[in-house]
């Protein structure tokens, strides 16, 4: 073998790891150009993703607050199993049906729609009609709790064929809605207006009282009150001239102090039931609390702020330029008669009457009492509930103990 073949084969290997070499700095080159392209490219994908999840995960909020009743789920288990899925209907409504003709009722339920809730008596007769003629005229469904027995009475109104009635002997306002009102039959319905039947209307009307209330977002709000008006319970609910709504009250007087300090009910954060008037959700929450065998909710109004959706103090207010005059007459349970607790009949000999509010007030104290020992054991017994008011109701218990001290001690004196 001649020596110039020798050398070109001994050249041979680095020839190739030369070229090796090169073609390797040209595919990492190709490599390191790409990299910032894949990056822009996967970032892009990311983003879309990140946009698609959020769009389905609030479409499907909105879809829950507008019908938070139409999971399957909420079905008792093992009654699902034996429809198929596509016929379940888990809502209802108030809406009446036409037995001749495709059209439901008067509201439009394409709109936006509420509804009117009141337990009423025939001696009211007049004053419900002032209050329901306002209503619908903005496409409010009515719905009346005949607590005295006499429901025909009502049937020469022009509207009562329109509206829902409900009887039942001596029942409270409260009794019929945790009955009549469960989330799943009002889940339709925007705003709910559980009220008394003693209310003027005067200087109320319906349509700017729920402008101002979604506009200042309040989930549980009252007109405010007459300063004219017969019973005003707590300085709270008194309107305001000047303003539009307001949420707290300061007042030095009385052994409830309300000052600026002052972040839990009744100073702020608070309704009257009255005239309380819920949102859709706010009601969902409201319904749960109402015991079912407390039937003149008293309580019922320190706890209402739970139900707010937020702070309380912010979501919770009284509307101010849109207020009612309460005339607080007492009509459940009738006047005064000589009647026995438990008896229908008179009693005919010369002793004293039986005073029937009296009763009344006595069981309502009861049932308050019963009411706070229910939440405190239902707050000692949840371990994973946090009271998100608990240093504010710290205050207020502290306040309500002073003032009992204060009773018992000017008692001891007298």
């Amino acid at each position: 073998m001649s020596m110039k073949t020798f050398k070109s084969w001994r050249w041979m290997p680095k020839k190739r790891n030369a070229l090796s070499d090169a073609g390797g700095q040209g595919i990492h080159g190709y490599r390191l150009k790409q990299l910032p392209f894949m990056a822009v490219v996967c970032m892009m994908m990311l983003f879309i993703v990140y946009r698609t999840t959020n769009f389905q995960y609030r479409e499907t909020e909105i879809e829950a607050d507008l019908h938070p009743f139409d999971s399957v789920k909420g079905l008792v288990a093992g009654k699902s199993d034996s429809l198929p899925r596509g016929i379940l209907h888990s809502r209802t409504d108030l809406e009446l049906s036409s037995l001749w003709s495709k059209s439901r009722s008067q509201v439009n339920i394409s709109n936006h729609h509420n509804l009117l809730a009141m337990a009423v008596g025939i001696k009211q007769k007049h004053n419900v009609d002032t209050i329901v003629n306002k209503f619908l005229t903005e496409n409010f469904t009515v719905m009346l709790f005949h607590y005295d027995g006499n429901m025909d009475g009502w049937s020469d109104l022009d509207w009562s064929n329109r509206a829902i009635h409900v009887m039942a002997q001596n029942q409270t306002k409260w009794w019929f809605a945790k009955r009549f009102l469960h989330p799943s039959i009002v889940s339709i319905y925007d705003y709910i207006f559980l009220w008394d039947e003693d209310l003027g209307v005067e200087n109320f009307h319906p349509g700017r009282y729920l402008d101002i209330v979604k506009s200042e977002g309040l989930e549980i709000s009252q007109p405010a009150l007459d300063p004219k008006s017969t019973d005003i319970h707590h300085k709270i609910t008194m309107r305001k001239s000047k303003k539009i709504v307001h949420r707290r009250v300061f007042d030095d007087r009385g052994s409830l102090k309300c000052s600026s300090s002052s972040n839990g009910p009744p100073c702020t954060g608070w309704v009257e039931g009255m005239a309380p008037v819920f949102s859709r959700i706010a009601w969902l929450c409201a319904w749960h609390l109402i015991q079912n065998d407390l039937v003149h909710g008293w309580g019922l109004d320190m706890k209402l702020g739970y139900c707010a959706q937020g702070d309380r103090t912010k979501k919770v207010g009284v509307v101010d330029s849109e207020y009612i005059l309460h005339q607080g007459i007492q009509t459940l349970g009738g006047s005064p008669k000589r009647t026995l607790p438990g008896s229908q009949e008179l009693v005919k000999t010369r002793r004293p009457a039986f005073d029937m509010r009296s009763w009344i007030r006595r069981k309502s104290t009861l049932e308050l009492q019963i009411f706070e020992e229910r939440w405190e054991k239902a707050v000692e017994e949840d371990r994973n509930w946090v009271d998100p008011y608990e240093k504010q109701n710290s205050w207020f218990i502290f306040q309500r103990y002073s003032r009992r001290r204060r009773r018992r001690t000017d008692g001891g004196r007298r």
